[in-house]
């Protein structure tokens, strides 16, 4: 028998499901179960059009993304899981649908850690989707404030960038399946110097949950979480033990 909120499979470990950005796959976050210490057991949502799965169509829709995967996280996370999600900018939002999706499955969302994402009702002004291709790729790196280095190889870029564009298409086109918030916590996090989400932006999440909301910045701009990793897992440590603390322990 397993305890309750104990998986069988992974033990007393609560997983941290990490969801990709538009363009990137898991090995986004593989650097993560290093610096994650045994904290937490670090995996990640695999979506079509990348890495393993570089032949796959890739979705265009966010709901229709979250729908397609949630069965194989479902399978993967084990029974009695326990889990925090998080998600950055695209990733953001179709974590939050999937919390949906894993609450309705009964599966046990300790929080949802969304980054470098306005609310999920707010939606970009400047888009990219449908610019030809240079100029996609010269507004996708304005809004990020980065390139990957796999763009300038022919190659590469002829691999990458119809899934690129696909992304961009789901994340500019996102609409909330539901105006129903979670229950479940949120923490809102922003590099300080992001020209692509303001930080009042960044704070719109608290609408998005019943349950009790925080906000932290980092200095960067949107990609801050390229190089500043181990500070994220720290901070999403840290906000679970303040959640986690008895009455009048709290920070």
């Amino acid at each position: 028998m397993t305890e309750p909120g104990r998986s069988a499979e992974h033990g007393d470990q609560t997983t941290l499901l990490c969801v990709p950005f538009a363009g990137a796959g898991p090995s986004f976050f593989h650097p993560w179960r290093d610096l994650a210490a045994g904290r937490w057991r670090v995996t990640s949502v695999e979506l079509p059009g990348r890495e393993r799965r570089i032949l796959e169509e890739p979705y265009r829709n966010v709901v229709e993304a979250a729908k397609g995967s949630i069965d194989d996280i479902v399978a993967d996370l084990g029974p009695d899981a326990r889990t925090v999600l998080f998600g950055h900018s695209l990733g953001a939002v179709l974590a939050y649908e999937l919390v949906h999706l894993l609450s309705a499955r009964g599966v046990q969302v300790e929080r949802l850690v969304v980054s470098g994402s306005p609310g999920p009702w707010t939606q970009r002004e400047r888009r990219a989707t449908g610019l030809p291709d240079e100029e996609f790729l010269a507004r996708v790196e304005e809004f990020a404030g980065f390139r990957h280095e796999a763009l300038d190889h022919p190659e590469m870029r002829e691999l990458i960038l119809p899934t690129l564009q696909a992304d961009c298409e789901m994340h500019e086109n996102y609409v909330p399946s539901t105006d129903v918030p979670v229950s479940v916590p949120i923490t809102s996090l922003r590099g300080d110097c992001d020209g692509l989400v303001t930080a009042e932006e960044g704070r719109q999440w608290q609408a998005a949950t019943t349950a009790e909301f925080g906000y932290v910045e980092f200095p960067g701009d949107h990609m801050y979480l390229v190089d500043l990793g181990r500070e994220v897992l720290d901070v999403i440590e840290g906000e679970s033990a303040r959640a986690h603390a008895p009455a009048g322990e709290a920070a």
